[in-house]
């Protein structure tokens, strides 16, 4: 079994220079965070998991800790004006005042999460270990779980949804998971993909006036034209692992990022691609990068390993980069109302100035 390099940064291994970690093409996986997991086959059709939720003194549930706003956090995003982030042993937590406090959720699982996504102010999505799939229905207060799949034996990388019903799942070893009512039943559709070699599926996006993209290992790029019934295998620009993509808010144009500051511009839904070069203060930007967001001011902010934050606001042609001083890697990146950024990974969430320099901790 190979080794998936996870999108954001997501391990029990976390390293601070180049280490003797590699990946599948044989290259160091520098600071890379690295999951040891593994797949076992899987039928086509999976229903939803029907086990009652427990009691939140369960042990099903995650356990409640005044140290979860600084434990291992993976991903962030907003519902409606409330920010929600996941994370290490169930950990979903919620602000309301722009990420000064946070409450902790009450969440059906202690296995660490990976994504989140919600398609309005209420109803989100978190998918994560055992290729378990939550659901909320109340800003992400409170949570149940949809589906899982023990036998996988690995995570949940990214989640996307269309609307209240229609929804894409992507992971390790390939998994591609589909939803056409709400996610009470979720369908393997990863016979779909020209993916013979089950490569990881670390991220998917959508791209304006043009439809879903995915990245992941090896280079691996698909995308699809309408709405993940068909998907064509892209020759990509690199072989490398690809982490995220995200669409600019131009028509067509799209990111892709990843090992070692790799990254890629396209405005033509990934027919072609260009090398956006990134330059640090100390020469090209080595550490690589895990996740992206496009903010209301249409500005997309990358952040990554060795505290990188890169921002754009010529849609993606070019980016100032900046190295936080903690070092700390980070996984996660959205706005505050006042122009800060929230940024969450190793040390948990951390509310800074729009070029992510500062150090501030919650």
């Amino acid at each position: 079994m190979r080794e998936p390099v996870i999108r954001r940064a997501r391990s029990a291994i976390i390293q601070s220079h180049d280490g003797s970690q590699t990946s599948q093409t044989g290259k160091p996986l520098g600071v890379l965070m690295l999951l040891l997991i593994s797949m076992a086959l899987c039928g086509n059709t999976l229903a939803a998991d029907s086990t009652p939720t427990a009691a939140p003194g369960d042990a099903s549930f995650a356990l409640e800790s005044a140290k979860a706003s600084r434990s291992l956090l993976l991903d962030v995003t907003h519902a409606g004006k409330r920010m929600v982030v996941v994370g290490d042993r169930g950990h979903i937590l919620y602000s309301d005042d722009q990420g000064k406090t946070w409450t902790q959720a009450k969440v059906p699982t202690r296995q660490l999460l990976t994504a989140v996504y919600f398609v309005d102010d209420q109803h989100g999505w978190a998918v994560g270990h055992d290729a378990q799939i939550l659901a909320s229905a109340d800003g992400g207060a409170t949570w149940h779980k949809q589906f899982e799949d023990l036998k996988r034996e690995a995570p949940l990388l990214d989640v996307w949804f269309k609307d209240l019903s229609t929804g894409i799942a992507v992971g390790a070893y390939g998994a591609l998971l589909e939803t056409n009512d709400g996610g009470q039943h979720w369908e393997d559709i990863g016979d779909r993909l020209d993916n013979e070699d089950q490569y990881h599926l670390n991220g998917i996006a959508y791209v304006k006036d043009a439809g879903l993209f995915i990245v992941g290992e090896m280079g691996s790029m698909f995308r699809s034209a309408d709405g993940g019934q068909t998907w064509e295998k892209i020759e990509g620009p690199y072989q490398g692992s690809l982490f995220g993509v995200i669409g600019t808010s131009q028509p067509n144009t799209l990111l892709a990022y990843g090992l070692r500051g790799n990254l890629f511009r396209s405005t033509d839904f990934g027919s072609r691609w260009e090398a956006v070069p990134l330059q640090a203060e100390r020469g090209p930007l080595e550490f690589s990068i895990a996740n992206a967001s496009l903010l209301p001011d249409n500005s997309i902010v990358l952040v990554g390993n060795g505290g990188s934050v890169m921002r754009s606001t010529n849609d993606g042609e070019s980016f100032t980069v900046s190295n936080r001083s903690d070092r700390l890697s980070l996984s996660g990146v959205t706005d505050g109302d006042k122009g800060e950024l929230i940024l969450v990974g190793q040390g948990g969430i951390h509310v800074t100035s729009p070029t992510g320099a500062d150090v501030t901790q919650q």
